[in-house]
């Protein structure tokens, strides 16, 4: 089946109100028709997701986004620079959005953002609608930065998962709200924060962490089943090793960039937690050791998730 059957196909599927596992840029997401409540539900059962946790709406561009949402001139300033790409914008929702109230979550803004992958924008073109697509897994899991992580997480409950090889940025988008003349950063992610201020011109404050305005926002997120330790220097007797640069591990260890590279090891992250995590499965290793990684660039993604992987689970 070539690319366009699969979008075809998939396009059928959303239509139905079927939800659709396809490929981004970040990670895989679990598409559907975001103006449709029932597909819409049907991710947060999926997901076995809080329905007070929002969901992104995945558009072809600013001209789409503009049906849904309100743009000021810094969220133009900020879609110009940054879409398509890893950068979700959270917005006013306009009063006559057709959107489901389900996206929100109750909130008066939408999280909306225009991907940068031909799979999934062939596919919001086809449809000609937004789709709502948080990451294609069980609410709190590692998320997946390929297809086969997709069926282990969700099996019979996606309908359709695109084949869409590994995912180039790995780690879900940089989320920002746009107040005004100030931009929130709500969830770091794969555009650092410098690279956004030097576009704004100003710093990016930071979010509010007691009030959920955003996905990836939850104390506990990102879990692999084996406990997280982290900042490790060394791996200890009965723990799987997730390296980085010249902190490396010995059997049952993988490194993210043994070069120290911040977007190799962001592209890598999701994909080596799950690994690590069958290693620990199948060796009898109660955790996953994690070494240091920088706190800049995407050094701030990695941590965020790092930090959220191994935080008490819920």
């Amino acid at each position: 089946m070539n690319a366009d059957t699969n979008i075809e196909k998939a396009k059928d599927v959303i239509i139905s109100g079927g939800l659709v596992a396809m490929p981004t840029e970040t990670v895989y997401g679990l598409a559907a028709d975001a103006t449709n409540d029932e597909s819409v539900a049907r991710i947060f059962e999926a997901k076995g997701r809080p329905q007070f946790n929002p969901l992104i709406i995945h558009v072809s561009g600013a001209g789409m986004a503009k049906r849904y949402v309100s743009f000021s001139p810094l969220a133009e300033k900020l879609s110009a620079a940054f879409w398509p790409g890893p950068l979700t914008l959270v917005l006013p929702r306009l009063a006559d959005s057709n959107l489901s109230l389900l996206v929100s979550a109750g909130l008066d803004t939408v999280g909306v953002r225009m991907p940068d992958h031909p799979v999934a924008q062939g596919l919001i073109k086809a449809v000609d609608r937004p789709l709502a697509a948080p990451s294609a897994n069980r609410s709190g899991t590692i998320s997946p930065t390929a297809a086969d992580h997709v069926r282990q997480s969700l099996g019979d409950n996606v309908d359709m998962v695109i084949e869409g090889g590994p995912c180039a940025v790995g780690v879900e988008s940089t989320i920002v709200k746009v107040e005004g003349d100030n931009a929130v950063l709500l969830r770091p992610g794969g555009i650092a924060r410098d690279d956004i201020e030097r576009v704004i011109g100003k710093p990016l404050i930071t979010a509010n962490v007691n009030r959920i305005e955003a996905p990836g926002m939850m104390a506990s997120h990102y879990a692999p089943i084996a406990p997280i330790r982290l900042n490790a220097t060394e791996q200890n007797d009965g723990e799987a090793f997730l390296g980085f640069g010249e902190i490396a591990g010995g059997d049952h260890a993988l490194n993210l960039s043994p070069s120290g590279d911040l977007r190799e090891a962001a592209a890598k992250l999701f994909g080596h937690l799950h690994a690590l995590d069958r290693m620990a499965a199948a060796h009898g290793l109660k955790t996953i050791a994690c070494a240091p990684v920088p706190m800049e660039g995407l050094g701030d993604a990695i941590n965020d998730r790092l930090n959220r992987a191994a935080a008490p689970r819920l």
